[in-house]
């Protein structure tokens, strides 16, 4: 039986062209449709469909809105935000994440670049993804909405000493996964944090932004010779390429390279651990995450020939997608396999607070 998608977007002919690419696919079918949230909550009552793909901004009920009726109801429903490059829908698809969203796909401009082979394929791949792991139920798995109470400093493991860094990559679910991760970490964890997650322009920005709101830790993205500081994460900005270039004092900063993405991919996780093989630090803590492909692996793989590394990796049963950690666990090279809620104090496990 094929998987029943609904798309839901104000422009008949965007709704069109979505159900058009959907019905490529043997896979799926998209016969359903609704012009705003308030219809698509009137059928997300009586029924059960195995994807909703969701336009951001929309008269009478917007993204936002259904999906904070649905939370608020305990309707469960499968979701992946549409959304354009605008800074409002970079803000408002990061808020839809914490509400139950699994990832989004950006929206082109016009129907001319909607009917292309780059929508198509990101389109059809992350819905593949998604409906293919079976682990929607982590769409539902809680999230901050305020800084959560940690356990104080003292109580932590305390640092051996020596320069350590942490460095995490993420994709698919990668979003929603981050804010299980970073606002669980102490700003006295004794090494920076550096992060790629796979989002193109703006939406890094609207993540960091949202991450510092949820977090003890600084967070932001990042901006060229940004230096790296403990208790702090700096987030690769979509659109550019991430690598850590030591200085003479033996510090550490940003630089953001414009080369060709890999794969599609711009920012890339194997350059910024591949980056790391220069670095200055005793050990580096490298954290993978959900994700579709393989992104990180052979970084990792060619930074532990240089440097004392320590990998660990996202479980499968609590990946939306099990592509990347799949990838890194297979090498047979990872140190700890843990679950979502895990991967922060097992962070700080190993690398030590102040």
């Amino acid at each position: 039986m094929k998987k029943n998608i609904l798309v839901v977007d104000d422009s008949a002919l965007m709704r069109r062209v979505i159900c058009d690419i959907i019905n490529t696919d043997d896979i799926f079918e998209a016969n359903d449709v609704c012009k705003d949230g308030l219809e698509a909550y009137e059928k997300l009552k009586t029924t059960k469909y195995d994807c909703v793909l969701l336009d951001v901004n929309m008269p009478h009920m917007d993204g936002l809105q259904l999906l904070e009726r649905l939370k608020k109801e305990h309707i469960r429903a499968t979701v992946i935000m549409v959304s354009t490059l605008t800074t409002k829908d970079a803000d408002v698809t990061i808020k839809a994440m914490e509400l139950g969203a699994i990832d989004f796909v950006t929206k082109p401009d016009n129907v001319l670049q909607a009917k292309g082979e780059d929508f198509k394929n990101q389109l059809l791949s992350i819905v593949s993804a998604v409906l293919k792991s079976g682990n929607t139920k982590m769409l539902f798995h809680k999230t901050p909405t305020t800084k959560p109470k940690l356990q104080q400093s003292s109580t932590m493991p305390r640092s051996k000493g020596g320069k350590k860094c942490v460095a995490i990559a993420s994709s698919t679910g990668g979003p929603k996964a981050l804010q299980s991760v970073i606002p669980y970490i102490s700003k006295s964890i004794d090494a920076p944090i550096i992060l790629v997650q796979h989002m193109p322009v703006g939406f890094t920005k609207s993540m960091a932004e949202r991450l510092n709101e949820l977090s003890e830790l600084e967070v932001k993205e990042a901006q060229e010779g940004d230096k790296l500081e403990k208790g702090k994460v700096i987030i690769a900005k979509g659109g550019s390429h991430f690598e850590i270039v030591p200085c003479p004092d033996g510090s550490h900063k940003v630089h953001l390279g414009n080369q060709p993405p890999v794969g599609g991919l711009r920012p890339y996780a194997n350059y910024m651990y591949e980056s790391l093989k220069n670095s200055k630090f005793d050990e580096i803590t490298c954290v993978v995450l959900t994700g579709m492909g393989a992104d990180g692996t052979e970084g990792i793989m060619s930074l532990r020939k240089d440097k004392k590394v320590h990998i660990i990796s996202q479980s499968e049963d609590t990946c939306i997608v099990y592509g990347m950690p799949k990838a890194i666990a297979e090498t047979g090279c990872v140190d700890e396999v843990v679950p979502l809620d895990d991967v922060a104090p097992t962070i700080i496990k190993n690398v030590g607070v102040k």
